[in-house]
Parts: structure tokens; sequence; C-alpha cells
């Protein structure tokens, strides 16, 4: 297993020491699923709560900008550009998280939360029509920028 970063030798942990690191242009995108029933998907239109969608997108971005507040281990990131998108399925609604920055670290947790609160807002904006909801597949897609460039196959 490579070291983690976040580890200190002693089994400590630790916030990582990124001031030897040069700032280049960053970028990730994450994507989710949330998985819905038919009765879900009918009563987008009409929720009491108003349009899911926008909602879900406005929390996602807000919920991406605070990162840095919710996982302990973060670095606060000046993003450049945070977007969440959000379309119907035949699985559900897919939820897409992009992040960008020009930084000395990166963006992938920022893209991470931002599809995280944004599928727990269509949760909570779609659970009175049922409970049966499930946020899954929250994976990273790609990332560019400092050491390492990836994408998914």
């Amino acid at each position: 297993m490579p070291k983690l970063s976040h580890v200190k030798a002693d089994g400590a942990i630790q916030m990582v020491d990124v001031s030897g690191k040069s700032a280049s242009r960053r970028f990730a995108c994450v994507k989710g699923l949330l998985r819905i029933t038919d009765a879900h998907r009918s009563a987008l239109g009409e929720l009491p709560k108003g349009d899911a969608f926008t909602t879900a997108q406005v929390a996602g971005i807000q919920g991406g900008k605070r990162c840095s507040e919710l996982i302990p281990l973060c670095h606060p990131v000046p993003l450049s550009h945070l977007d969440v998108s959000l379309r119907l399925v035949d699985e559900g609604i897919e939820i897409t998280g992009s992040a960008r920055t020009d930084a000395v670290t990166g963006v992938e947790m920022e893209a991470y939360t931002a599809v995280v609160v944004a599928g727990i807002t269509l949760i909570d904006m779609l659970k009175a029509v049922g409970p049966d909801l499930v946020l899954t597949d929250v994976r990273l897609e790609e990332k560019t920028g400092g050491k390492t460039n990836w994408r998914r196959a």
C-alpha cells in the first residue's frame, strides 16, 4: 500500500503541507446517481418544496464551496469555477459536479462534495413521495493538473 499523505509515521493524522508545491491549473469531474421510482419521476414537476433540480444545483454549488469546512483535512481551495448539472436518465437522476482552480492542491473533494450535497438535497425534496431513494455510484470521472492526470476508462 502506498504511504498515505494524511498519516504521520506514528499513525497520527495531519493536514498535508503543500507550501512547497507550485500552483497549476486543476480540474475534477465527479458523477453520481440518485435512483428514483416512477412515482418520484412523475412528481418532479409538482413538488410542494419547488423546483428540485434548481434547488439541488444551488445546494451542490454551495456545498462544494464549503468543502474544507466539512472534510477535516481538506485545504481551502480558491475555486475559479464550480458547476453542478442534473439530468433524468433511465436509472434515475445523474448528478455531475465539476470544479476548476489554479492552486497548489486539487479540487476532487470539492466536486465530490457538490455531487453528494446535490444528491441529498434531491432526497430531501423527494422523500415525501416515498423513501425509496438511493444515492449511489459517486465516482471520480476525471482529474487534471498537479502530478497526475487521470480519466475513468
